[in-house]
């Protein structure tokens, strides 16, 4: 028998508490990930940036009741200025990074990942549901040291409910990345606003007793992690979700973005006659002859 490392499996695990008065998720990401990542040659700290990114969004995604994509795009001035990843509402994930290795530090600063790799920007939510449906969009600054920083910043300038945020991701190795997100619930008329409010400390205070190795140790099963932090409070887990890589792009869809531009800007774009565009997700490559440039305008 092959010995073959164990992995996390790709899926979002929704869970509550009710005796704290809390709904939460926790996302875990390996295969899937490294199908994203992997496609990419990103620097470690960038891979580990990343990885938490496409964990928040999957956190984010499974809260909402929508059907279409969820984006999630931290964008600044540093040198890894663009990272985005998406979630289908199927599970479908894809993400990637832009970034100026010129300008990209060889050592970061792992405690600030943020400011050293973002710099200043925005991070954006958006949710699209189709062409004949009203997009939704919220955007705040990148405020903080870490994503999770960035998070807590954009739900406390926010009117949703309060949150809390853990993530974790693996640079270094086999791509692996996780969250554990909860949010308070409107508390009962029978209960006090005091008593509501010592509640959401205490689920607080046990989430952050988990630690990142914990998070991404695939050892430790989701429903354990879950029962070692709130057992005592009697928690109820539903249904789960996987997830997978999933890249959306097809020659068709690259076809109706070329025909987009005037036909010179694209004969221009041709080296020794073929024109050659690459997926930023998945890098996917899709080459058009003359010939097939010239259709492209042939109505």
């Amino acid at each position: 028998m092959d010995d073959v490392a164990p992995h996390l499996d790709d899926h979002v695990q929704p869970f509550q508490v009710e005796a704290l008065g809390v709904s939460g998720r926790v996302v875990r990401l390996g295969p899937a990930l490294a199908a994203v990542i992997d496609a990419h040659d990103y620097p470690s700290p960038v891979r580990d940036l990343l990885g938490q990114t496409v964990a928040l969004a999957a956190a984010l995604a499974s809260a909402l009741k929508y059907d279409g994509v969820f984006t999630l795009q931290m964008q600044g001035d540093g040198p890894a200025g663009l990272m985005m990843a998406d979630v289908t509402s199927a599970g479908g994930i894809r993400a990637y990074a832009r970034i100026d290795a010129g300008r990209l530090a060889d050592d970061p600063g792992a405690g600030a990942p943020v400011p050293a790799l973002l710099g200043s920007g925005h991070m954006a939510f958006t949710v699209d549901q189709g062409p004949q449906t009203e997009r939704y969009q919220g955007i705040t600054e990148l405020t903080g040291a870490t994503m999770a920083d960035c998070a807590h910043a954009y739900f406390r300038q926010s009117e949703q409910l309060e949150t809390a945020i853990m993530l974790a991701a693996r640079g270094d190795g086999p791509a692996a990345a996780g969250a554990l997100m909860i949010q308070r619930l409107p508390f009962s008329p029978e209960q006090s606003e005091e008593d509501a409010a010592e509640a959401w400390r205490r689920a607080v205070i046990l989430m952050s007793s988990l630690t990142a190795s914990e998070l991404l140790d695939p050892a430790l099963a989701t429903d354990r992690l879950l029962y070692r932090l709130y057992h005592q409070d009697g928690i109820r887990v539903t249904a789960g979700r996987p997830l997978f890589q999933s890249c959306r792009c097809t020659r068709e869809r690259v076809e109706r973005t070329l025909a987009s531009f005037p036909r010179v800007e694209v004969e221009d774009m041709a080296e020794n006659g073929t024109v050659n565009v690459t997926c930023e997700f998945c890098r996917k490559e899709y080459l058009f002859d003359e010939d097939q440039v010239a259709a492209l305008y042939a109505e």
